[in-house]
């Protein structure tokens, strides 16, 4: 369902006739928070219908005034339950669209006159229409028996864009850099051992021009390592990836950090980043050894595919969801 979803988002962007544009400066040598209203997230996470909020803004009509409840409200808000991927709630809306925000700067969604908002009541203000549309796609699509949020990874990603990164931006940055020193792609397997010298092959094959881009891009060789706990990389590679990560605005910074979190490799998420990298050369270097276990000893069904299947929805949403937060 999501990975569908994902395609339509992305035609429905393809369709608004916008180029991705890759940024200048690649080219260059998670704290929990509480919502707005002062509740925690345990609090609110309990919670499995929607907030309705009495705002003064103008309202926006798609039927009659006369025709409106006397009670009814001009805006919708996520519940905090929106972002742990529980179902939230019956389909309560008839149609999705997109408008330009009251003050001319972002889109906003619209189910049926009422502004979609955040969890913490924020107005659900996007970079691009592109976005907003791609967004729209995904409560289009949902069933009228259940909203499910495990179907609406762009959805969850604006959320994020718009609410944590720009409170805990230093805290996601600091993060990134600790986790380069356990890169996936920094894991070199032994070449003397027969257990794992067909492993080695493949990463020299695959992973070294990925390598080869690092140091070409940040002016720093990385150090590799066979030991699972990791290694140490040279503080100069820190220092240059900071710089570029200080560069991102939120929703790049929010999709960068869900590429490493999917692909456990902060280089694959600033491959992809800097147009270094396409979705499925992403997703084989990630699953390189677990896919060469599978060749030599089969597919395990309802364990693997589930796998690849989540995988490829979540590099592919953080993707989609970085190309449209670039548009205007």
């Amino acid at each position: 369902m999501a990975a569908m979803l994902i395609g339509r988002a992305f035609k429905s962007a393809k369709s608004s006739h916008l180029v991705v544009r890759a940024r200048s400066f690649c080219t260059t040598s998670a704290a929990l928070k509480p919502d707005a209203d002062g509740q925690s997230s345990e609090s609110s996470s309990s919670s499995s219908s929607f907030t309705f909020d009495k705002e003064t803004e103008k309202p926006i009509f798609v039927k009659a005034p006369n025709a409106r409840k006397k009670n009814d409200s001009d805006s919708v808000t996520m519940p905090t339950s929106f972002m742990t991927g529980s179902i939230v709630g019956k389909k309560f809306y008839k149609t999705v669209t997109t408008r330009e925000a009251d003050d001319g700067n972002g889109w906003t969604v619209m189910l049926d006159y009422r502004t979609l908002k955040t969890p913490s009541k924020r107005p659900l203000k996007l970079r691009s229409v592109a976005l907003a549309k791609a967004i729209a796609a995904e409560w289009e699509y949902q069933l009228a028996e259940g909203i499910r949020p495990f179907t609406m990874p762009l959805m969850k990603l604006a959320c994020t864009a718009l609410e944590r990164v720009p409170l805990t931006r230093s805290k996601i940055i600091e993060h990134l850099l600790r986790k380069i020193h356990q890169d996936l792609v920094f894991f070199r397997a032994p070449e003397d051992n027969d257990l794992t010298s067909d492993v080695h092959e493949i990463q020299v094959e695959r992973i070294d021009p990925l390598l080869e881009w690092v140091e070409s891009e940040f002016g720093v060789k990385p150090n590799l390592y066979s030991s699972i706990f990791g290694g140490k990389q040279d503080e100069k590679l820190l220092k240059a990836v900071e710089e570029l990560l200080k560069k991102t605005n939120d929703g790049e910074l929010a999709s960068i950090d869900a590429l490493e979190a999917s692909a456990h490799s902060v280089v694959i998420a600033l491959g992809i980043y800097c147009g270094k990298l396409q979705i499925d050369d992403a997703i084989q270097l990630i699953r390189l050894e677990e896919d060469l276990q599978v060749d030599k000893w089969g597919l395990v069904e309802g364990g693997h595919d589930i796998d690849i299947a989540d995988l490829k929805v979540q590099i592919s949403a953080a993707t989609v969801f970085l190309a449209l937060s670039r548009e205007n």
